[in-house]
């Protein structure tokens, strides 16, 4: 087992956070964005956009040691950005310039409370894999201070 095991943890942890912290955002950025891309010729409005993640591919050796009975954590990545698949959000507005000929627009499918509550999660699990890090990097210096 090696000492950094919680360090590499806490690292992979907080890449793939950054990158949900990101994709929240752009969900935000993009919440009236009627023109994303083009299918059949035709407008289509930006679609939410979802993290997945899972525990990162463990080599032979962790799954020797987990086997044994000393398991190592691998740490977290991220497996997949997906678009969310729920429908468009029909809004009644005829002066629309993306309206159709019943004057409803097609706004896209992000709800912003939702992807403030994601926000906050992910936030909170940044700073807690900070914390871990921190308290790991602390534990680290002072087992350097017993050889002195």
């Amino acid at each position: 087992m090696s000492i950094f095991n919680s360090i590499n943890s806490s690292a992979s942890a907080l890449t793939a956070q950054r990158l949900r912290m990101d994709v929240v955002s752009s969900n935000i950025a993009n919440a009236q964005t009627t023109r994303a891309t083009i299918q059949d010729g035709e407008y289509v409005p930006y679609r939410r956009k979802i993290v997945s993640m899972e525990p990162k591919q463990a080599s032979f050796s962790s799954l020797l040691h987990k086997a044994t009975g000393s398991s190592t954590t691998a740490g977290v990545k991220v497996s997949q950005i997906k678009e969310d698949q729920s429908p468009f959000k029909l809004v009644y507005d005829p002066t629309h310039s993306d309206a159709n000929e019943q004057g409803y627009v097609q706004l896209p499918n992000v709800d912003p409370l939702k992807e403030m509550v994601d926000l906050m999660s992910s936030t909170r699990s940044y700073e807690a894999n900070i914390t871990s890090l921190n308290a790991s990097k602390a534990m680290l210096l002072k087992a350097l201070e017993i050889g002195k």
